[in-house]
C-alpha cells in the first residue's frame, strides 16, 4: 500500500499526500503515519517542496478530521431520538464526561494514539462537543504530529521504513495502555459511594 501511495506521491506530488491523509483522518484505513515519514525523506532528498507538502498535508488532514467529526454529528441527530424514546441517560452522562474531558483525548488521539483519531472524532461530533474547540485542539494536535513525524522522517531519510515499524509497534502498545486506563477510570469511578447532601 505504501509504495503505491509513494508512487502516485512521485506523480502528482503534495497533493497524494493531502488526499491520502484526508482520507486516512476520515475514516479510511491508510497508512498516514507512515506515508508522512516517507514524505519527510523525500522532501530531504529534494524530490518534494517541504513547505508546500506540510501545507497542503496539514489542510487534507483537518478536513478529513472535519469530515469524521461531521459524521457524528450527524449520526447523533439520528440515534438521539431513539434514545430519548428509550430514555437511555448513559449516553448524557457520555456527553457530558467528553464535553469535560474532550480536548486533551482529542489532541492526544491526533498525536500519540493515533489509532483512536478517527473514533474520537466521531465522538466529539456525536456528542455535541463544541465544533470550534474541536477544531482548535485536533489543528494544535495535527500541527504536532506533522512536526513530530516530519521531524523525524526528515532527520533519518532513507532509514524511515526501520523508524515506522519501531513507531507502530509503540502506538500499538499506548493505544493498549489507554484503553486499559480508561476502563480503569470508569470502574473506579463507578465503585466510588455517592455522598447525599
Amino acid at each position: 500500500m505504501i509504495e503505491l501511495l509513494l508512487e502516485r506521491m512521485a506523480v502528482y506530488g503534495p497533493l497524494a499526500l493531502g488526499l491520502a491523509l484526508l482520507l486516512g483522518a476520515a475514516g479510511l484505513p491508510l497508512p498516514s503515519g507512515v506515508l508522512l515519514l516517507a514524505t519527510a525523506a523525500l522532501a530531504r532528498q529534494g524530490l518534494l517542496d517541504g513547505p508546500v507538502t506540510i501545507a497542503v498535508g496539514l489542510a487534507g488532514v483537518v478536513l478529513g478530521d472535519v469530515a469524521s467529526y461531521a459524521m457524528g454529528r450527524l449520526a447523533s441527530e439520528r440515534l438521539e431520538g431513539y434514545l430519548r424514546q428509550r430514555r437511555a441517560t448513559p449516553w448524557g452522562k457520555a456527553q457530558e464526561q467528553f464535553n469535560r474531558h474532550g480536548g486533551l483525548a482529542i489532541w492526544l488521539t491526533r498525536v500519540v494514539l493515533t489509532s483512536l483519531d478517527v473514533p474520537t472524532s466521531l465522538i466529539a461530533g456525536g456528542s455535541g462537543y463544541p465544533f470550534r474547540r474541536f477544531l482548535a485542539y485536533g489543528l494544535a494536535g495535527r500541527v504536532t504530529w506533522l512536526a513530530l513525524y516530519g521531524g523525524l522522517g526528515y532527520a533519518f531519510g532513507c532509514q524511515w521504513p526501520l523508524l515506522s515499524q519501531a513507531i507502530s509497534r509503540c502506538s500499538g502498545w499506548l493505544a493498549l495502555g489507554a484503553l486499559v486506563a480508561g476502563g480503569i477510570y470508569v470502574l473506579h469511578s463507578r465503585s466510588r459511594p455517592t455522598v447525599l447532601r
